[in-house]
């Protein structure tokens, strides 16, 4: 009779007479870029021009919005960080579905929260919560994703 090893008992992968040791996990092949990260550019949606400049777009925002008053951090600075957000996440939530129907779905919301983030910044320059270069920087950007986005959108139908 053969008797199972417990899940306590059984040696981790580095240590000392378990099958794999450090010397075996070195010879991972994965393709590494800076600071030994998984490269993912050439990968599923990062290769999406739309993607690269939609993150660029929320970092432009979080970098902008950090400025904005305490008093904000729930109310317009939080909404438009999320709006942002949310265009980034719906890219990446349809270039997973399976038919272009639903990844069409996911497109629009995504075009929608972008709207969103339009509106939110002609409110952040209407309250000065935004000088007219930062909202010219940020509507640059989210002008640029607007035309890509919609260019997919229009090559899918």
């Amino acid at each position: 009779m053969v008797v199972q090893e417990r899940w306590w008992k059984r040696k981790l992968p580095n240590e000392p007479g378990s099958e794999r040791t450090k010397r075996s996990w070195k010879g991972d092949k994965r393709a590494k870029g800076a600071k030994g990260k998984m490269d993912k550019r050439n990968k599923g949606y990062h290769k999406l021009i739309v993607w690269q400049k939609t993150r660029e777009l929320v970092k432009l925002i979080y970098l902008y919005t950090e400025s904005f008053s305490k008093s904000e951090e729930f109310g317009l600075k939080g909404q438009l960080r999320r709006a942002a957000v949310s265009v980034v996440l719906n890219l990446v939530e349809g270039y997973r579905r399976r038919t272009t129907k639903e990844y069409l779905y996911f497109l629009n919301n995504a075009d929608s929260s972008l709207s969103e983030v339009e509106a939110a910044l002609e409110l952040s320059l209407d309250l000065n919560f935004l000088d007219e270069k930062s909202y010219e920087v940020l509507e640059s950007k989210r002008s640029e994703v607007g035309y890509l986005l919609s260019q997919l959108i229009k090559s899918l139908k």
